[in-house]
C-alpha cells in the first residue's frame, strides 16, 4: 500500500450527451470490437502509478458502466457515479469519492488514443510544479472574429496551445479550486489558474484525439489499429502556459 502522500487517484469524465454523435453515446461505441471507454480504462488500470480510478457517466450510463467494471476485472476502479449538468460539475462528483490521494489525474474519457507514457509524464511535470497539462502547439493560424464574424486580430500562432487530457494536480490544490469556483470551465486548469496557481504544459500528442462526432470514431479506430505514437516534441517536457514557444 502506497503512502497518503503518493497515491494517484484517476477521475475518468464521461458523462456527457453526446450530441454531435447522431443519437450514438460515444463512450459505449465499438472501437475496434470494444467500448471506447474500456481502451480509455484499461489504459488507466495498467498504469503502475494510478491506485484509484473513478469512472463518471451520465445517470442512464450507471449501469452499462457497472458491468464493464465486472466484465474486464478493473481492480482500480472504486467508483462508478453520476456525473451532473456540466462538466465540471461531473468532476466535483469524482473528486468527492476518492480516498487518500495526494494526486489527481484527469481526463476525458472520449480520448481514447492515451497512453501510459502520458499519463506518467504528466505526473512528473505535476510533482515540479503542482498542475500540469498536456497540450500540443496548434498548426494553424487562429483568428478571433466577433459575433459578425468579422476578424478582430489574429494572435502570435506561437505561443498558441492546445489544450488535451490528462491534466494532473495535487489534490489539495484542484480541490480548492472546485471549492472557490463554480462558474463556467471548459477544462480543469482554468479552475486552478483562477487560483493564481501556474500551470505547467507538457508535451501530449497530436493522436491524442478527442472523439466528438462520428468521423471521429473512424479516425480513434485508424489510430489505434495502426498504433498510435506519443509525440514528444523537439526534446520539450513542459512550458508555462503563458511561454512562448517555437513550433517549428
Amino acid at each position: 500500500m502506497k503512502e497518503a502522500s503518493n497515491r494517484v487517484g484517476a477521475i475518468i469524465v464521461a458523462a456527457g450527451t453526446s450530441s454531435r454523435m447522431g443519437g450514438i453515446d460515444k463512450v459505449f461505441a465499438e472501437l475496434g470490437q470494444e467500448p471506447l471507454l474500456a481502451k480509455v480504462v484499461t489504459i488507466f488500470q495498467n498504469c503502475s502509478s494510478i491506485d484509484q480510478i473513478v469512472i463518471v457517466l451520465a445517470k442512464r450510463s450507471l449501469r452499462r458502466g457497472q458491468k464493464l467494471v465486472e466484465k474486464y476485472g478493473w481492480t482500480k476502479v472504486s467508483s462508478v457515479c453520476p456525473g451532473g449538468s456540466r462538466r465540471q460539475d461531473s468532476v466535483r462528483e469524482g473528486l468527492r469519492r476518492l480516498s487518500d490521494c495526494a494526486w489527481v489525474v484527469i481526463h476525458d474519457g472520449a480520448r481514447p488514443c492515451v497512453t501510459i507514457d502520458l499519463i506518467e509524464r504528466g505526473l512528473t511535470a505535476a510533482r515540479q510544479s503542482g498542475a500540469a497539462i498536456a497540450g500540443v502547439p496548434v498548426k494553424d493560424t487562429i483568428k478571433v472574429v466577433s459575433s459578425r464574424r468579422l476578424v478582430q486580430k489574429t494572435p502570435a500562432r506561437q505561443s498558441l496551445w492546445a489544450a488535451q487530457t490528462p491534466q494532473v494536480f495535487r489534490y489539495d490544490l484542484i480541490t480548492e479550486a472546485y471549492r472557490q469556483f463554480d462558474t463556467e470551465a471548459t477544462d480543469d486548469a482554468a479552475m486552478v489558474e483562477r487560483l493564481g496557481h501556474k500551470v505547467e504544459v507538457y508535451m501530449g500528442s497530436y493522436q491524442n484525439i478527442k472523439v466528438t462526432t462520428p468521423e471521429d470514431l473512424a479516425i480513434a479506430e485508424f489510430l489505434l489499429r495502426n498504433g498510435q505514437k506519443t509525440s514528444s516534441g523537439s526534446g520539450v517536457s513542459c512550458v508555462s502556459v503563458s511561454a512562448t514557444m517555437p513550433t517549428g
